[in-house]
């Protein structure tokens, strides 16, 4: 049973500011801004940014962060999401026609209830709660998202693994005809990705199916896709067809591609540089000044127990 307990970063549903505000407080600022944070935040100016398909039924989470939301334009035009180009805004430009639904996710290995499941099978009889994460990218950028999702760990009990479980790993869609990056041989096609049991079963840990209220976008990962927020973004799986429970670590796509820059668990940590940058600071987007990395994302609270006796300059 998940025991709520109240912390002083939990936001109240009436601390949210609505979207619009978000959008046209950023506008100005940005307008406003010293001519220097002109080149920052340029990429993040052009683009569409065409809303989705709301959501209903969403409770808040007692988990969210009360730090200011990254505006929506922001959000679904500056990603990564290399089935659809290697550029930051090649996603929303790539993606706009890919067709999300219908949907199914095989669920398949260690497990009592093995099958191919319709994406609202798996999801619907969890309630959806909006969750606002900080989330780091490995470039040393960050956002703050309002995601909306369930809890992995609930549908992971709903699936019943067997005890040989002690893993979970997720594939992306492959089908380079829909997904024009895939036709380059920048990553060993699909995309994979994988989570130790218990970090996987942590209530931190969600499934997003929208962000904002709405369905996802394509470009960030429709229609169902992995958020753990004390972990560099290339963690967040999109796009999942495949849930495999399995004894073993699984591979995963970065850490097969350059295994001495992308480790297995990819926890945030500002004292373990990637090889060709530092990892200590970070620009929050929208921001002009940089930021201290915090551990594990700001979640040691939380998560650090999963870790205790590890070497995490090791187990990077």
């Amino acid at each position: 049973m998940l025991i709520r307990h109240t912390r002083p970063s939990d936001v109240k549903p009436s601390e949210i500011t609505p979207r619009a505000v978000f959008a046209d407080r950023r506008r100005f600022l940005a307008t406003a801004a010293v001519a220097g944070a002109t080149a920052v935040l340029s990429p993040l100016l052009a683009g569409p940014a065409v809303a989705g398909r709301k959501l209903d039924g969403i409770t808040k989470s007692p988990f969210s962060t009360d730090e200011e939301l990254t505006d929506y334009k922001s959000v679904t035009t500056y990603n990564n999401f290399y089935e659809f180009g290697a550029g930051k805004d090649d996603p929303v430009e790539n993606s706009a026609d890919f067709e999300p639904r219908p949907w199914t996710v095989a669920v398949e290995g260690e497990v009592a209830k093995p099958g191919v499941y319709d994406l609202d099978d798996l999801i619907r009889p969890h309630a959806l709660e909006e969750r606002i994460y900080r989330m780091r990218c490995v470039e040393a950028w960050s956002m703050v998202i309002p995601w909306v999702g369930v809890p992995l760990g609930d549908v992971i009990k709903r699936l019943e693994p067997t005890s040989k479980a002690r893993f979970v790993a997720f594939d992306t869609l492959y089908d380079p005809k829909r997904m024009p990056g895939q036709q380059r041989a920048i990553l060993d096609w699909p995309y994979r990705e994988g989570l130790r049991m218990d970090e996987a079963m942590h209530p931190l840990t969600i499934l997003a199916v929208g962000l904002y209220g709405e369905e996802l976008p394509n470009q960030n990962g429709a229609p169902i896709r992995l958020v753990v927020p004390w972990k560099y973004g290339f963690k967040g799986i999109k796009s999942i067809v495949r849930i495999s429970f399995q004894e073993a670590m699984p591979p995963t796509s970065w850490n097969i591609a350059t295994p001495h820059e992308y480790g297995f668990y990819a926890n945030v940590n500002p004292n373990v540089d990637h090889p060709r940058w530092s990892q200590a600071r970070e620009r929050r987007i929208g921001e002009f000044f940089k930021r201290e990395t915090l551990m594990f994302n700001g979640y040691g609270e939380e998560v650090a127990h999963l870790y205790t006796g590890m070497d995490l300059a090791k187990f990077y």
